[in-house]
């Protein structure tokens, strides 16, 4: 356990941002399953339209410095190419 005032100080920043990154990192993944959920249903059209909020809210993570931009690219990439298969 931290003994400085400081550390103790440091502790209890390090435990705000956790919470808020597990916020910010939950609400992508919401928007991914949403995206998920339309495609095992086989609607295209809706599929499309929640991808592109889904992409808004990766990319969100991307800027927050939750998400690697490699990884969110490679998310939506996979994403849209399950779409584009239902076609």
């Amino acid at each position: 356990m931290a003994n400085t005032k400081s550390a103790k100080a440091k502790v209890r920043e390090i435990r705000n941002k956790t919470l808020i990154n597990k916020s910010v990192k939950n609400r992508y993944r919401t928007y991914i399953k949403k995206v998920e959920q339309l495609i095992e249903n086989k609607d295209a059209k809706e599929a499309k339209s929640a991808l592109s909020l889904a992409e808004s809210e990766i990319m969100s993570a991307v800027s927050k410095n939750i998400l690697h931009k490699n990884t969110a690219s490679r998310k939506i990439s996979r994403l849209a190419g399950k779409i584009k298969s239902l076609k």
